[in-house]
């Protein structure tokens, strides 16, 4: 058996493992980094979820009425391939170029605090390392009925090569994930039914937004079920919800468990939560001294860009003066990837109630922002964009944009939140003209009491 003995030893090769691999290699450590998967080179970001399905999107809402959709979703499918191949490609050769990285392909088990097997192809591989990070990710979740392994049900990662293309989709999980496969598969040609645990959709949005891309989905088809509780599903792809729905295909999209099967964290004491996440103190160090546990794996916020933080955190633990904490992070943004998009920053209503203060809202549907003429340039108006603002410091609040660049807008409120920007200062900015920024000019200029 080989045995190595680096510095720093990383299991899984997501945004914060491969960042920090990097950036050990600069201050001259040694660095080994595993990955069970070379398809899974750059991570999950990269490989299965954000990048590859936001490409399928934009092909999506590229189709045109006379397309057909299995050959339109095939060619797309295709595209997607092409990204993702040379994006992994770039990845790899970003590590296996340093002479500091050692990366090893095969799965890693902890066999006692700091010492860690891999079998890989060539045998089994011995790391014993000062410091270990394990950024391993998460996975989707199974669904526990009669059925969910049948040969028609698919989670978010196999559905993006489903073959043939199915004329109608159950989606079991109504949540942003959920509605992100929703509206893809509904703009490439399928009918789309949701089928939804709860008694309200998207619980955690204001009603009036959560009304908004209700309706949405309702004017492109999609039937969202709620209180629809699925007994079975057939391995012709029908589901039992109450009613038989005739579908060909299921999507499962009941949520994401952490990937930790296998990894042995009980041989070297790394305590898990009730749900199976590592649990990691401010600076995401766990229970074992000198082991840190980076991105979904921990149970924080499911995002690249708090992966990439995350990284921030450890890199200044390991190499800087250890100042950074997760408890940091203020008014972190997110963005579902329906058409248009939907993204929030800071407080909802809800939020903005309880908090005691004296607060301002400002709502207006995108097709009615008169300073906005972008969502009428590129023919999509559809969505609302709302502020809230404390009417004593005048600063912002909370925001949620469901609208066309809301991706992009988001991050400049994020901003003025993180910055103490007040509302006036955005409501009286000078913006580029056409732009989605505009409707900060026109949103906040119609402030009411909450």
């Amino acid at each position: 058996m080989t045995t190595l003995t680096p510095q720093l030893l990383i299991i899984g090769w997501g945004k914060a493992g491969k960042t920090l691999a990097g950036r050990a290699a600069d201050a001259g450590w040694e660095v080994v980094l595993v990955e069970r998967s070379p398809q899974m080179y750059g991570g999950t970001c990269i490989n299965i979820g954000c990048v590859p399905t936001k490409d399928l999107i934009v092909s999506a809402e590229a189709k045109r009425a006379g397309d057909d959709p299995a050959a339109y979703f095939r060619e797309s499918v295709e595209g997607r391939d092409a990204l993702i191949r040379k994006l992994n490609a770039a990845n790899y050769a970003m590590l296996a170029d340093r002479e500091e990285v050692t990366l090893l392909d095969g799965e890693a088990r902890f066999v006692g605090p700091h010492e860690v097997v891999v079998d890989t192809h060539d045998g089994e591989v011995r790391v014993n390392a000062e410091y270990i990070v394990v950024n391993t990710g998460t996975m989707p979740r199974p669904l526990d009925v009669p059925g969910a392994d049948g040969p028609r049900v698919f989670d978010s990662t196999t559905i993006q090569h489903i073959d043939p293309f199915p004329k109608h989709l159950t989606i079991i999980g109504a949540g942003f994930i959920g509605c992100e496969f929703a509206n893809m598969f509904s703009l490439f040609g399928s009918k789309v039914t949701m089928l939804d645990a709860g008694l309200e959709f998207l619980p955690r949005l204001d009603r009036d937004v959560a009304d908004a891309v209700s309706a949405l989905f309702v004017e492109r088809g999609i039937d969202v079920q709620q209180n629809a509780k699925v007994t079975a599903i057939g391995a012709d792809g029908s589901v039992n919800a109450g009613d038989k729905i005739d579908s060909d295909a299921v999507l499962i999209a009941a949520g994401r468990t952490p990937a930790t099967a296998g990894l042995g964290l009980e041989e070297a004491g790394i305590a898990t939560d009730g749900r199976g996440f590592i649990v990691v103190d401010d600076q995401l160090r766990t229970s074992v001294d000198n082991v840190f546990a980076t991105g979904d794996v921990n149970g924080g916020p499911q995002f690249t860009y708090i992966s990439l933080d995350d990284f921030r955190i450890v890199a200044d633990a390991l190499f800087g003066p250890g100042a950074r904490r997760r408890s940091d992070r203020v008014a972190v943004p997110n963005a579902t990837f329906i058409t248009p998009p939907l993204a929030t920053v800071g407080m909802g209503e809800a939020d903005a109630r309880d908090s005691g203060r004296n607060v301002l809202v400002g709502s207006l549907p995108v097709a009615k922002i008169a300073v906005m003429p972008r969502p009428k340039i590129v023919g999509e108006t559809h969505g609302i964009i709302k502020l809230l603002v404390d009417a004593d410091s005048d600063e912002l609040l909370g925001a949620t944009v469901f609208s066309i660049d809301a991706q992009e807008v988001i991050n400049l409120l994020a901003l003025a939140i993180r910055s103490g920007t007040t509302a006036t200062e955005l409501r009286d900015g000078i913006w580029t003209h056409p732009s989605s920024t505009e409707a900060l000019n026109g949103v906040l200029n119609n402030l009411r009491p909450l």
